[in-house]
């Protein structure tokens, strides 16, 4: 491996033009697919199999149009006034029409007239056969009317609110408050959001925003589901910037500290761009560009900061010259970058075996997004190396480096650390146990679901309109639930008689507020009814009811024999996180097994892997821990710019995962690779494990700054599931580069000491010796120099 990397970075070196022209035509590719394909990012995330989803399935073949996606505005009036006086109720029952007359938009009266012109067609065309089912449609439709006049008898005396009226008649989809002052207008889109093209979303908050501009003074509040802000802002610059920083200070140099900033920004340019290309064929969440932007800038940022850093030691301690040293930097560092990053790409990629579908693009795209920052490391690194040439050192770290070798005993702190640790190990090792395991333990109380207008800040629409709809009707309106009733018996009919029973089963139910039977299908094999829990969307009461209500032995089951699917964006949520935490073992399971291999490989060594790997495991319980207590419990949320706690991100957990586990093993790699290095060229003991870490420990730094700098600019963002994210990213690389691998490994390491290396005979057989160490490579330079020379000296001697 070894050899071959080195043979790429001396061609790429001598040849960067080569290179460099190909990256930059790979570049153009990738924009002009954008300027033919366009951007189309949403919001949805769907879980195949989960049974909101195959509820929601089956509604989009036989009902298509109770399956798009719902969404809803408030409208308040000022402080101490009412909605419903004639101004103000003709201004909303304008901005009300309107929206229905848009595009993607369900139009209810559009659709009563449809239908009731095509169940005159009907009877007309099938008076003598179908007379009884016409007059049992009439009965039906009778019956559906006297229903819906119950339930909304029902809702009257139990809820303080009604319709909004204009004129006389009511305003079709609008409710209003007790008090008049709030008005919920709730309507629906033939398709799901996410399939929404983004000037749909801009033309219905423009129309319910204009009453604003009617001098009334209503205030018009969009819910979240109508957002369309971008999930990525600027904010990621503040850790570039510090990036920036940490480089110049790590590798003195602004061209050195330069290359890996060009490469990494270079690096996400293409992948997250190939990711928008092509998201006219794929369904990408809008939070995947922005988790891929987030990888590929740290990992793209560090594994060059690696390389050159390692360039950059040998240039100055062995004397070698800058087209040398590139060489044989992407040979020996090179090789650690391609097994850290196939390690990432390993935990991401592992994510598919979940089967569920946004999950496994985010994945494959951060996925895509650390293969090219790897061949980019690989390839065009060397080729900017080569264009730079001897000046990747500057005069004065020269002179500053000649000074230092002059001096016997050079050592610095890194040296004095290592040494510390390795004379205290038995104690660092119970203390950072004991403080992981502390750290950990809000886990135990870990919520997960999906962030929603109950967690958004105070000054946000969405936060602002989840507040006003519990004021005014009661929290359980943010996530109405969307039942669908069909008959045990493989022929039975859900009848009128069926569903007024079902509705009043329903309605007796303690957590429930409304029952709105919405009708039955055609077939009449399928009613569809719109329930409003009387608890929030997150509580653990809402959880409770959708079990009871899918429950084919409940009483409200039995006494009207139809069974019931439950979907809505609250179901959907709730059977979401569900589904994930069945299967977050299996993925764990999954990428240690075959992360396991990959270590066991490079390093040769039992032991090794499996304490990088219980190491991990120590980590990211904590990691979880302090993000449940900073995101669930809201401890220092005013630091973090958020002001409710609330349940975290459902995914969270499983990505989160996926990439610190991948990005704990770079620093795996890094750090003991050079022990390894030490050890395979004669150091001993523990003297290899402090001579590593002095080599190494420097660069791990360096990386671990830029890697938590970088995800920390995220936790900046208003988005808080990015929040989330960055968080929970920048905290796992704290503590697991601090703690676990530049404190905890070393004492490990000494511990076991030469038997680190150990490796049964059988298994020393059968591994390949895949050189990670370039032990192989020096000893053909060397070799080859001899031979040089040897061919020199006799020539010499000839010529005389």
């Amino acid at each position: 491996m070894s050899t071959f990397l080195y043979r790429i970075g001396k061609s790429a070196y001598n040849k960067p033009w080569y290179f460099i022209t190909s990256w930059i035509v790979i570049l153009g590719v990738v924009l002009a697919l954008i300027g033919i394909n366009g951007i189309h990012v949403g919001s949805e995330m769907k879980i195949e199999g989960t049974e909101s989803q195959k509820v929601l399935d089956q509604l989009a073949q036989e009902l298509p149009e109770a399956s798009g996606g719902q969404a809803s505005v408030v409208f308040e009036a000022p402080k101490g006034e009412r909605l419903d006086t004639p101004e103000r109720a003709a201004l909303l029952s304008k901005a009300v029409n309107d929206v229905y007359n848009l595009e993607y938009v369900i139009n209810p009266a559009k659709l009563a007239a449809e239908a009731a012109a095509a169940a005159a067609a009907n009877a007309d065309q099938t008076q003598a056969a179908a007379a009884d089912s016409g007059q049992q449609q009439a009965t039906a439709d009778s019956s559906q009317q006297q229903t819906a006049a119950d339930s909304g008898q029902q809702q009257a005396n139990a809820a303080p609110f009604g319709p909004l009226m204009d004129n006389g008649a009511p305003v079709t989809g609008v409710t209003l408050s007790a008090d008049g002052s709030i008005a919920m207008f709730q309507f629906q889109f033939t398709v799901q959001q996410m399939d929404l093209p983004q000037e749909v979303l801009d033309s219905v908050i423009n129309t319910v925003t204009s009453v604003e501009q009617g001098g009334l003074g209503i205030k018009a509040l969009p819910s979240d589901t109508l957002s369309s802000k971008p999930a990525v802002g600027a904010t990621e610059g503040i850790g570039i910037v510090v990036a920036a920083i940490v480089l110049f200070i790590t590798l003195g140099s602004i061209v050195a500290a330069g290359l890996p900033l060009l490469t990494a920004l270079l690096g996400v340019g293409i992948s997250v761009g190939g990711a928008y290309a092509f998201s006219k064929f794929i369904g990408m969440n809008d939070v995947t560009p922005a988790l891929a932007l987030m990888v590929g800038l740290a990992v793209g940022i560090d594994y060059c900061l690696f390389i050159v850093n390692r360039q950059r030691r040998m240039m100055l301690d062995n004397g070698l010259s800058a087209r040398e040293a590139a060489s044989r930097a992407i040979g020996t560092a090179g090789s650690a970058v391609f097994f850290a990053g196939l390690t990432v790409i390993i935990a991401l990629c592992g994510m598919l075996v979940i089967g569920i579908a946004f999950l496994s693009t985010m994945a494959l795209v951060a996925a895509a997004s650390v293969f090219v920052n790897v061949l980019i490391a690989l390839t065009l690194l060397p080729a900017l190396l080569g264009l730079v040439g001897e000046r990747i050192c500057s005069e004065k770290a020269r002179k500053n480096a000649a000074a230092k070798n002059k001096i016997a005993d050079r050592h610095g702190f890194a040296y004095r650390w290592a040494k510390g640790t390795v004379k205290y190990r038995w104690l660092i090792i119970v203390a950072s146990v004991v403080i992981l395991g502390v750290a950990a333990i809000p886990v135990a109380k870990m919520e997960m679901g999906i962030p929603s207008g109950a967690t958004a800040n105070y000054d946000t629409t969405t936060r602002q309109s989840y507040d006003a709809i519990s004021e005014g009707f009661g929290e359980g309106f943010n996530g109405p639930l969307l039942l669908v009733a069909r008959p045990n018996a493989a022929d039975g009919k859900v009848t009128q008689e069926v569903l007024g029973k079902l509705v009043q089963g329903l309605q007796q139910h303690d957590d429930v507020m409304i029952v709105n039977p919405m009708g039955i299908n055609q077939n009449g094999d399928l009613a569809i009814i719109s329930l409003i829990p009387k608890s929030g969307p997150t509580d653990k009461t809402t959880k409770d009811l959708v079990a009871d209500l899918r429950d084919p032995q409940s009483a409200i089951a039995q006494a009207s024999d139809v069974n019931i699917g439950v979907t809505g964006f609250t179901a959907i949520n709730i059977d979401m996180s569900a589904k994930l935490a069945e299967v977050f073992p299996l993925y764990v399971g999954i990428i240690v097994i075959l992360s396991l291999i990959i270590l066991l490989l490079v390093f040769r060594s039992i032991i090794v892997p499996i304490k990088a790997t219980v190491g991990f495991l120590l980590s990211i319980l904590a990691t979880f821990g302090i993000t449940t207590a900073v995101f669930q419990w809201g401890w220092v949320h005013d630091l973090l710019g958020f002001d409710t706690g609330g349940p975290l991100l459902s995914f969270m957990p499983i990505m989160v995962t996926g990439i610190l586990y991948g990005l704990a093993m770079d620093y795996q790699v890094f750090l003991v690779s050079s022990m390894r290095e030490s050890y395979v060229h004669g150091h001993k003991g523990t003297a290899s494990v402090v001579s590593g870490y002095e080599q190494a420990s420097r660069v791990v730094l360096a990386a671990a700054v830029i890697m938590v700098s970088v995800f920390a600019g995220f936790v900046l963002t208003h988005d808080i599931m990015i929040k989330q994210i960055g968080f929970a990213l920048a905290i796992g690389i704290l503590i697991d580069a601090f703690i676990v691998r530049m404190t905890l490994v070393p004492a490990i390491m000494a511990v076991f000491s030469d038997r680190a290396w150990g490796l049964p005979r059988w298994l020393d057989r059968l591994l390949p010796n895949l050189d990670v160490e370039g032990d192989k490579l020096i000893a053909e330079l060397n070799a080859q120099e001899q031979h040089t020379s040897v061919k020199a000296k006799a020539k010499v001697a000839n010529h005389h």
